[in-house]
């Protein structure tokens, strides 16, 4: 059963950085790929970043060269480094991982509050 914990949302002031970590097990990590979403209060979850399991990156352009994704499949991790946070980073944060069909996994969320 593969499950996806995620760590590392929190509140911050604009301009600010966090980490988020999202680590996998039950399964083979180096087979998925990963991706973080988001969804705020009364609107659609959305993609923010996204990895293939060759490391291949895609990015929403609401945070391109604000945000970094990475993996280490030495550690079934993947880390989604977010710099000079605006307000509108936030919400709460959702890995997801799949191997091209589904099912599609996910993580339980973190919230990410980033005040002006």
């Amino acid at each position: 059963q593969v499950q996806l914990v995620e760590s590392g949302g929190g509140l911050v002031q604009a301009g600010g950085s966090l980490r988020l970590s999202c680590a996998l097990s039950g399964s083979i990590f180096s087979r998925y790929a990963m991706g973080w979403y988001r969804q705020a209060p009364g609107k659609q979850r959305e993609l923010v970043a996204d990895i293939t399991s060759g490391g291949s990156t895609n990015y929403a352009d609401s945070v391109k060269g604000r945000f970094t994704l990475s993996r280490d499949n030495a550690k079934n991790t993947v880390y989604l480094q977010m710099n000079n946070l605006k307000p509108e980073d936030t919400a709460v944060y959702y890995c997801n991982a799949h191997i091209g069909r589904p099912p599609h996994y996910w993580g339980q969320g973190t919230q990410v509050t980033v005040s002006s």
